[in-house]
């Protein structure tokens, strides 16, 4: 009998000792399963803040880009607008140069018609005497002083006025043409009436100066009278030859230049 209990007993509580052991396993599971479970949660917030904090920086990189194309933009507009303008500024001092070089043009071709008018006007003078020339864009017409003067004398020969009257019938029929008249002498010493060879070469020129407009009509406001005594000699003063040369009296005819100097005055475009 007490063996029947003792059995009894043993069984009564292994059966208490198996149905309390079924909760705490589950029990146990349940609480791996919650902790696996907040450990995911955990790193799936960490991920999230991640990607937030990514998704900021790609935000600030795309704020940042997109200030850049504005910039970029802004520029790129400001760049057109100067390229517009120096493309305006090309073309004006382009049509600046055209004009230029088409006056200038105009400008030789008159030279070159002086020129021709003159030499026809004087075919018949010794080119001893008289010569015709372009130097320096302007027409010099030289007269010796064996055609223009006696030594030493500012009074015109009668061959040396006959030369200003063909001159002056160019001069009168081509009005636009400016007259300068330079004397010249060589560097021997004046003696006699004048006090010098300035003295000399300047009354030679104003000689001629009142024969063109006194006697043959040639407008005064077109002339200027000057005298260059012995500096401006063009052979040397150390021969007799090149001193004959260098007694001379010269005619320098050039066309107006008004528009020529118009255009040039009115300076470049400015940038």
């Amino acid at each position: 009998m007490k063996k029947a209990i003792h059995l009894a007993a043993l069984a009564a509580v292994t059966a208490l000792f198996i149905v309390s052991c079924v909760p705490t396993r589950r029990w146990k599971a349940s609480e791996s399963a919650l902790a696996a479970a907040r450990a995911d949660s955990a790193r799936l917030a960490q991920q999230v803040v991640q990607h937030e904090n990514t998704i900021g920086q790609l935000r600030q990189q795309i704020g940042d880009l997109n200030k850049k194309i504005d910039d970029l933009t802004n520029q790129s507009g400001l760049t057109q607008n100067q390229l517009n303008q120096s493309k305006e500024q090309i073309a004006e001092q382009r049509r600046r140069l055209a004009q230029l070089q088409a006056l200038m043009d105009q400008q030789k071709r008159a030279i070159q018609d002086i020129r021709k008018k003159m030499s026809d006007a004087l075919v018949g003078f010794n080119s001893k005497d008289l010569t015709v020339s372009i130097k320096n864009g302007k027409v010099y017409v030289s007269l010796s002083e064996n055609l223009l003067f006696p030594s030493g004398s500012a009074t015109v020969n009668p061959k040396g006025k006959e030369a200003l009257g063909k001159l002056a019938e160019v001069l009168n029929t081509n009005p636009d043409i400016t007259v300068d008249i330079e004397g010249h002498t060589d560097s021997v010493p004046i003696r006699g009436r004048y006090q010098d060879n300035w003295a000399l070469s300047v009354a030679r020129s104003t000689a001629i100066v009142r024969i063109l407009t006194t006697d043959y009509q040639v407008d005064p406001i077109r002339v200027i009278a000057s005298g260059h005594s012995q500096y401006d000699p063009v052979q040397t003063n150390s021969t007799p030859e090149g001193r004959a040369l260098n007694r001379r009296t010269e005619i320098i005819l050039s066309p107006k230049l008004d528009e020529l100097y118009k255009l040039l005055e009115s300076g470049p475009t400015p940038e």
